[in-house]
């Protein structure tokens, strides 16, 4: 499949399921919490989601999943299931994966929580990861390549004494969930696909404090880290624009420190 440049009238529909996507990420601030379900946050955000902003939740359905979110704690690396028996503890760290079609436009982004407790060790993990992906956001422009966002997210990362997460990458995004091209977290500068004015696609990298070998659980979507150590990861829609970038999924907390290029 082709890389699909967006035409301007797909733009905006892409940044309004960005907006709205937001609209989610900011309504789960204050539900996300110790005690809670990943599954009472799974219903809340279809809930939020149909009735509040009447979109779909694009997950639902996707390659058969049963759910709305990806809730991954811990040592889960990515596609963690909500479950009524998995309620948030102090010391946990999770990541919410959510996707949002408005329009017959989808976006796709993932936010890390800290409870209460956790430990300095994670939190130094979640804030890694989360400079890792802006690392390669800001070098998103035309002319760049997608090495050289692989590139920034995996020099930062190392240079911490983290891993990248290999398996899994992110994604052109539009119409359909998971287009081309494909966007690794690792790589070099100066090589690999060309940007173009128009492209949408996501950056989300994952990133372990240990090795970067993972396994996927028997249920045939909790992927976890081989070593059993933390986890982290942060997503992001991204539009390339004539001169750099737009983050289409961009919240209100990261708008004075990140902007737009």
């Amino acid at each position: 499949m082709q890389v699909q440049i967006k035409t301007p009238a797909e733009i905006d529909f892409m940044r309004e399921s960005g907006k709205l996507l937001a609209h989610v990420f900011h309504m789960l601030d204050d539900f996300v919490k110790e005690g809670v379900s990943t599954l009472e946050i799974n219903n809340r955000v279809e809930d939020f989601i149909r009735h509040e902003l009447s979109a779909r939740p694009a997950s639902l359905g996707q390659y058969g999943y049963e759910f709305v979110l990806n809730s991954s704690i811990n040592e889960v690396v990515c596609h963690g299931v909500p479950s009524d028996n998995q309620r948030l503890k102090a010391k946990d760290i999770v990541n919410l994966d959510i996707t949002l079609e408005k329009n017959g436009f989808i976006a796709d982004s993932s936010k890390m929580y800290v409870m209460s407790d956790a430990n300095p060790i994670a939190k130094r993990l979640v804030k890694t990861t989360y400079e890792a992906m802006w690392a390669g956001i800001k070098k998103v422009k035309p002319g760049a390549t997608l090495g050289d966002i692989g590139a920034a997210i995996q020099t930062l990362a190392e240079s911490k004494g983290y891993s990248v997460v290999k398996e899994y990458c992110g994604h052109g995004i539009g119409r359909e969930m998971h287009e081309e091209p494909q966007i690794l977290h690792y790589g070099k500068a100066g090589t690999g696909m060309t940007l173009e004015e128009g492209m949408t696609f996501t950056i989300e990298p994952m990133i372990n404090q240990g090795k970067a070998k993972t396994k996927t659980k028997k249920d045939g979507w909790t992927v976890v880290t081989a070593d059993k150590k933390l986890s982290a990861q942060w997503e992001h829609t991204i539009l390339v624009t004539s001169t750099g970038y737009e983050v289409l999924t961009l919240r209100d907390e990261e708008i004075l420190q990140y902007g737009q290029s």
